[in-house]
């Protein structure tokens, strides 16, 4: 088991950073080693996608189930989180700026003057303190309509090939964390998300909020995919027009021509 240490590790296709995008592994992410070749490792995410990291950026677990399994933990709710040395915002720039559901073990909660603030360990076994207000110590899984709200929580965010954070989500990235955040973890890439067992067909005609939504030039060339949050529209992290997550109706151009399949989560 390795520990990602960084804020965002891009995973490439081949053992540079010259090759191709196809993911990303956020802070904290516990991953399985499958490959280690000196400055370059292959990784296997926890949605089992596979891909080349820098091996500085992972840190080897010799004992136990891994980071953030066990014990007092906390994932971060904001859509950044700053951490610093000490309570305090302005003496000091952040040690790291992680994202949106990074996981962090807390080591003990801040009293008096430091009431508010956690002390945590990070994956590189340094300490440091987060503001209690930008993490949950028990998230539960949401409802459908709430992570309708997660999903405009992200409007404007620019679009990021390969992107699976905060920093920048890519279309099924973007889809893959929505589902993420109601309990199930489904497939990284569109084409494998519409063909996944976990969800079921939908007629275009029977459509419900939350229902994913996939298009490209036919079933088998799936290229896109999006969230219907009802009245006809759904969000999505798109390239078309402004490259941002944003709202678009169904039966606008190009995604009325282009819908080539529509799926909910069973």
């Amino acid at each position: 088991m390795e520990i990602v240490v960084v804020p965002v590790a891009n995973m490439y296709s081949g053992p540079s950073d010259q090759k191709d995008v196809v993911s990303q592994a956020i802070y904290g992410s516990n991953v399985k080693l499958l490959v280690a070749r000196g400055e370059w490792s292959r990784i296997q995410t926890d949605d089992h996608y596979r891909g080349w990291i820098p091996s500085r950026y992972l840190r080897l677990v010799l004992k136990g189930s891994g980071y953030a399994t066990a014990g007092k933990t906390v994932q971060v709710e904001s859509l950044f989180a700053n951490l610093y040395r000490e309570t305090d915002v302005t003496r000091h720039k952040p040690v790291i700026t992680i994202p949106f559901q990074s996981r962090l073990e807390v080591i003990t909660e801040g009293k008096g003057d430091d009431e508010g603030w956690l002390k945590v360990r990070l994956p590189d076994m340094r300490t440091a303190w987060v503001q209690a207000s930008d993490v949950v110590a028990d998230p539960k899984p949401l409802t459908i309509s709430e992570s309708i709200e997660l999903a405009r929580r992200f409007l404007g965010l620019p679009y990021l090939w390969g992107g699976r954070s905060a920093f920048g989500y890519d279309c099924s990235g973007f889809t893959q964390m929505l589902v993420r955040s109601r309990g199930t973890i489904m497939p990284r890439d569109a084409d494998l998300q519409a063909a996944w067992r976990g969800v079921a067909v939908v007629d275009r005609t029977d459509l419900q909020p939350g229902d994913l939504l996939f298009f490209g030039s036919s079933a088998k060339h799936i290229t896109h995919t999006g969230m219907y949050i009802g009245d006809g529209q759904f969000i999505h992290d798109t390239t078309n027009g402004h490259p941002v997550v944003q709202i678009s109706r169904l039966d606008d151009q190009p995604w009325t021509r282009i819908l080539v399949a529509c799926r909910r989560v069973k």
